[in-house]
C-alpha cells in the first residue's frame, strides 16, 4: 500500500492521524479502487494497534470512501456513475446557495486570498495538487457564508469525487476551463454580484459533472 505512515506511538489521537492519512491516500488516488485495507498491515505500518485503525476505518465507511466486503474485509469504495451525477447534482444545489450567502459577507482579506488560490490553479503543474488548490479556492469564498454544515457536507461530497474529478481534469484537459470559470466566479464576487456568482457557481458544477461522467463513461467501456 502507498501512502505516508508516521510512527504514532505517542499520539494523543492515533485513530485521527490514521483516519486522516488513508482519507489523503483515497482522495489523491494513491490508494486504488478496490484496494483492500488489511488492519493488521495499517497498525504496523504507523506502529500502533489495531483499535484505532478500526476507529479509523469505521469513519472513513461512514464518509463513504470504503466499504466492507464479506471475504475481503475493507476496502476502498468505488462509485456508480448514477452516484456520482447524484453528488454533483448536490453539489451544485448546495454550493450555489452557500456562495450567494457569502458575498455580502466578503472582505478584502478573503478576496485577496481565494485571488491567490485562484492564480496557483492557473499556474499549477501536478495534477495531485488540482484537486486541493480547486478545494481551498472555493472554500475561500465560501467560509463567509457562515455555514459550517452545509461546507461539511460540500467536503464530504468533494471527498468521494475528487479521486475521478483529478483523472477528468488530467486526461481531458479540463484545467484551463476550469480557471476561466474560476475567474468569472471570482469576478462576480468581487463586484458583490451575489446571484452571478451564484448562476457561475452552480454551472461550473453541473458542467464538471457532465464532462466527468462523458469521461467515465468512455473509460468503462
Amino acid at each position: 500500500m502507498k501512502f505516508a505512515a508516521v510512527d504514532i506511538r505517542q499520539a494523543a489521537s492515533a485513530a485521527d492521524i490514521v483516519y486522516e492519512a488513508l482519507r489523503k491516500a483515497i482522495i489523491e488516488g494513491k490508494l486504488a479502487e478496490g484496494e483492500s485495507l488489511r488492519q493488521e498491515e495499517i497498525a504496523q505500518m504507523f506502529n500502533t494497534s489495531r483499535i484505532p485503525v478500526r476507529e479509523a476505518l469505521s469513519r472513513l465507511e461512514q464518509h463513504g470512501l470504503i466499504t466492507t466486503q464479506r471475504y475481503k474485509g475493507a476496502v476502498v469504495a468505488g462509485l456508480s456513475i448514477e452516484e456520482i451525477e447524484e453528488i454533483f447534482e448536490f453539489r451544485a444545489l448546495i454550493e450555489a446557495e452557500v456562495i450567494r450567502l457569502a458575498v455580502p459577507n466578503l472582505d478584502r482579506a478573503a478576496l485577496e486570498k481565494a485571488r491567490r488560490f485562484c492564480n496557483a490553479f492557473d499556474r499549477e503543474t501536478d495534477p495531485h495538487r488540482w484537486g486541493e488548490i480547486n478545494r481551498n479556492f472555493h472554500y475561500s469564498l465560501y467560509e463567509a457564508s457562515r455555514r459550517p454544515y452545509y461546507l461539511q457536507n460540500v467536503s464530504s461530497s468533494l471527498d468521494r469525487i475528487d479521486r475521478y474529478l483529478r483523472a477528468q481534469l488530467t486526461f481531458t484537459n479540463g484545467v484551463p476551463r476550469a480557471g476561466r470559470e474560476h475567474e468569472a466566479i471570482l469576478v462576480a464576487c468581487e463586484t458583490g454580484d451575489a446571484d452571478l456568482a451564484s448562476h457561475l457557481t452552480r454551472n461550473h458544477i453541473l458542467d464538471a459533472g457532465r464532462s466527468l461522467v462523458t469521461f467515465l463513461r468512455e473509460q468503462r467501456g
